[in-house]
């Protein structure tokens, strides 16, 4: 008996924005879902900035130049959100 596994392949394909979610598609159909408070820089975007996204690494991330964010399908399949912010001491 044989059968064929589908192989998945996580490459970006669109992102998509809801007002509180961004939504990854991948070209194996899935589609990814964060909340959109786990990336602050995104977040405070402006709707234009949102939309200026540019497939990077390959087609495994993704890159806003308008507001320097880079995010990773590995990331997010992990559920990984932004490290928080260091504050600096004194």
């Amino acid at each position: 008996m044989s059968f064929s596994a589908s192989t998945a392949d996580e490459r970006v394909v669109d992102v998509h924005f809801t007002e509180d979610a961004v939504s990854v598609n991948l070209r194996d159909s899935r589609v990814i879902t964060v909340p959109l408070v786990w990336y602050p820089r995104l977040l405070n975007a402006t709707p234009s900035q949102r939309k200026n996204w540019k497939i990077a690494g390959g087609g495994y991330g993704i890159h806003w130049p308008d507001i320097d964010e880079d995010l990773s399908t590995e990331g997010l399949l992990r559920g990984a959100p932004a490290p928080k912010a260091s504050v600096p001491t004194r």
